[in-house]
């Protein structure tokens, strides 16, 4: 609980509060400086000592070690702005290739300098400039389509597609970094929470949205797989309908899914719920027809049916964040 401060008015009808004395020492604060005072949508104010000042950026200092990919994305969604790596002697080439590969996972983070004993990336994003639903909808297509592709990938056997579909994850993965890392910089600056209008809270909702698509996603690119070991093996006239059907009931939850969260709208929440029915009627069809597939094909089919039904389990998740 912060510090309590009575509220007091002047003679001529103004209400005033003390500022602490440490808070105002700490901030060079004197008799006569001026402070920003904002109010917030929730009713709160925001004292700020250095409303004048350009915001330092955050820099922080990487060695070189075996996990310096992780540890590369760990600190850009974390919301540093400069990533220094440093080796007490040359950087070697495979280590030059790591964090060049994890650079371009990353929008927005760029080489700016390069030595034989240091490394210096740099993000250039502006996160005003990015809105979280607009991303959210931008990746949401992009898995939208994965989902659809996957499908006809496994009923065809075009190994093509399913190549394009597990290519397609890369795109959606640097979108959900870029997510979690606006999403972080909107709760540490409550100034730029309420120029984007979004609350820590919402925040939130947007954070575990985020890891629903990105894992429909990842469920998609297991169907790929599948696809993929199949090596062209045709499915039967029955199995490619009723895995079609299955398909359909999967992109009308995701879809109604996504427009119930970002509407908060509970009836289209409610029927996302509404479709277990017929994906446990469709599901509990496509594992009779299973059966009389050979040994080779059933393991393959099962196990797609079943990243497929992940697919709806995210969605109903994700429509269960409106309530």
């Amino acid at each position: 609980m912060g510090e309590l401060r009575k509220v007091q008015q002047t003679p001529t009808g103004t209400f005033f509060v003390c500022v602490p004395r440490a808070w105002a020492q700490q901030n060079g604060l004197k008799k006569g400086a001026l402070v920003s005072v904002d109010v917030t949508s929730d009713g709160k104010l925001i004292v700020d000592s250095e409303y004048n000042v350009e915001p330092q950026p955050r820099i922080a200092s990487l060695n070189v070690g075996p996990y310096l990919g992780r540890e590369i994305i760990g600190h850009y969604l974390l919301g540093y702005d400069v990533i220094r790596i440093e080796a007490k002697d040359r950087i070697a080439y495979d280590v030059r290739n790591t964090v060049k590969s994890t650079v371009t996972s990353l929008i927005g983070l760029e080489i700016v300098e390069e030595t034989s004993s240091a490394i210096v990336l740099q993000c250039l994003l502006e996160p005003s400039g990015f809105l979280p639903e607009k991303i959210l909808r931008r990746n949401y297509a992009i898995v939208a389509g994965m989902i659809r592709d996957a499908t006809n990938s496994f009923v065809s056997g075009d190994l093509q597609l399913a190549k394009s579909v597990i290519a397609r994850d890369d795109e959606s993965n640097r979108l959900y970094f870029l997510l979690v890392r606006i999403l972080r910089t909107i709760i540490q600056n409550p100034r730029l929470s309420e120029k984007l209008r979004i609350t820590p809270i919402d925040c939130l909702d947007y954070r575990l949205a985020a890891s629903l698509i990105e894992g429909i996603g990842d469920a998609c690119v297991q169907v790929a797989t599948k696809t993929i070991a199949l090596d062209g093996v045709k499915l039967s006239g029955e199995m490619q309908k009723l895995l079609v059907d299955l398909q359909a009931v999967c992109f009308e939850a995701h879809e109604q899914a996504l427009k119930a969260f970002v509407t908060k709208d509970i009836s289209l929440a409610e029927h996302v719920r509404s479709l277990r029915g017929k994906m446990d009627s469709t599901y509990s069809n496509i594992e009779r027809a299973a059966k009389d597939s050979s040994v080779d094909l059933m393991p393959q089919v099962l196990a797609a049916v079943s990243f497929l039904r992940q697919i709806y389990e995210h969605s109903v998740d994700m429509a269960d964040l409106v309530v």
